[in-house]
């Protein structure tokens, strides 16, 4: 998935500086993203992941 498709995706659903995990699974689903891929994203951004379903980011 190129990060051109990742950055499109946030840009609809209004994500710039933060998602919640459900947020990252929602659009994973919605657009056929990879989970693995939106984590890079988020990280190579600076995108912070807030609400973690796993409890590791708060």
């Amino acid at each position: 998935m190129s990060y051109d498709a990742i950055a499109a995706a946030f840009a609809a659903e209004g994500i710039e500086k933060e998602i919640r995990c459900e947020q990252a699974f929602a659009i994973s689903e919605k657009y056929n993203i990879e989970k693995f891929d939106i984590s890079r994203y988020c990280n190579k951004n600076g995108i912070k992941i807030r609400g973690c379903q796993l409890g590791c980011f708060k």
